[in-house]
């Protein structure tokens, strides 16, 4: 691993003058020309940092809208029933983050009087927020020194200081965070984490950095030695399990049998047809479940949904429902809805996409 060397001014000066005419134009930050004593909302930071976690900027932009229109303020957050925070959430995936969102929001208002803290220590005793999100909104929303290190930052150090090593490993990601510390300009602090993560959102970017528009390029090692595409490293590809479902859509009239998640796991609390840890299902299998006798049970299709570390593979079924008035009554966890009523709660993307395939099957509009 090679020895780092300083950084002159010339770095922050560059990387924030190229920032200032070139960033992207983002609802979480302030408008371009701002005025300097314009405050940037924290609240605003804690919502977009969290949609940000693994998910692209153009995906998160509508998702931040709806949200902060939702729930303006922590305490709107704070005062918020879960459900309706997930069905704001639907689609944008990883919901822990939103559960952790409500109950950061929660801590707030019980241990911080409604306002979000700036320091370190208190930020990251928020929950869902970790050392890059804490550092994140310490810098951008309050103008504190903090450094940041996501995977766009960690790929433009790497490539500044000719670093050769994988920048997941603990030894090297140690590195880079003192790095990050190290070269923190004195003034605008926010404004240079932000352009170190645009830079490699824009520039620097994994494959094919444009380097001969980048403003810090005199200052990069792995250009000088031509290495700018071999660092990082590429990481070895790892086999995706495949991990079979099969889900019934029991049907009852215009009413289907819905059932909620359990409160842990993916797709922690959210609401779905009835679903087996199995490639099909049986009459007998839905009996045991359900306590329904059912009919004309058939094949509908297969749903595929590809997460970062595995895919699923949903083989879709539906049915009748023979003796609904002598089963079991519905609960909490288990209710008989219409697919109009089901826009109302929270539903995991793949079975959005199975109400899709029962409306077509059905021949009504999506």
């Amino acid at each position: 691993m090679q020895k780092m060397r300083p950084t002159s001014n010339s770095l922050s000066t560059g990387l924030l003058k190229w920032y200032d005419r070139h960033h992207r134009s983002l609802p979480w930050r302030l408008p371009r020309g701002s005025p300097p004593s314009t405050v940037l909302d924290p609240y605003h930071s804690l919502v977009s940092e969290a949609m940000l976690q693994q998910t692209q900027v153009a995906t998160v932009i509508p998702y931040f809208h709806s949200f902060v229109d939702r729930f303006p303020t922590v305490q709107s957050l704070a005062d918020s029933d879960l459900q309706e925070v997930l069905r704001l959430w639907q689609g944008l995936g990883y919901y822990s983050r939103a559960k952790n969102l409500r109950a950061a929001a929660r801590k707030i208002v019980e241990e911080f009087a409604g306002k979000i803290p700036s320091d370190l220590e208190e930020l990251l005793s928020l929950p869902g927020v970790g050392r890059y999100t804490a550092g994140a909104i310490r810098s951008i929303a309050f103008n504190q020194p903090a450094p940041i290190l996501d995977g766009n930052v960690a790929r433009v150090l790497c490539r500044l200081d000719g670093i050769l090593g994988d920048p997941k490993t603990p030894a090297v990601r140690a590195l880079l965070w003192e790095r990050a510390r190290a070269i923190l300009p004195g003034k605008r602090v926010g404004d240079f984490n932000s352009a170190l993560m645009e830079l490699g959102a824009l520039i620097c970017t994994p494959k094919s950095p444009n380097c001969h528009e980048c403003p810090v390029k005199s200052h990069c090692k792995a250009l000088a030695a031509g290495m700018q595409d071999r660092i990082p490293p590429p990481r070895k590809a790892k086999a995706i399990p495949l991990i079979h479902r099969s889900t019934v859509c029991i049907r009852h009239g215009q009413r289907y049998l819905i059932e909620q998640r359990p409160a842990t796991g993916r797709w922690a609390g959210m609401w779905q047809f009835i679903t087996f840890e199995e490639k099909t299902a049986s009459a007998a299998t839905l009996k045991a479940r359900t306590h329904l006798e059912i009919s004309s049970l058939r094949r509908l299709g297969t749903i595929n949904h590809n997460l970062t570390h595995r895919r699923y593979e949903f083989a879709v079924f539906v049915c009748d429902a023979k003796n609904v008035r002598s089963a079991p009554k519905t609960n909490s966890t288990r209710k008989w809805l219409t697919l109009e009523d089901l826009e109302r709660f929270p539903v995991p993307r793949p079975h959005l996409r199975i109400v899709e395939l029962l409306r077509e099957n059905a021949g009504l509009s999506s």
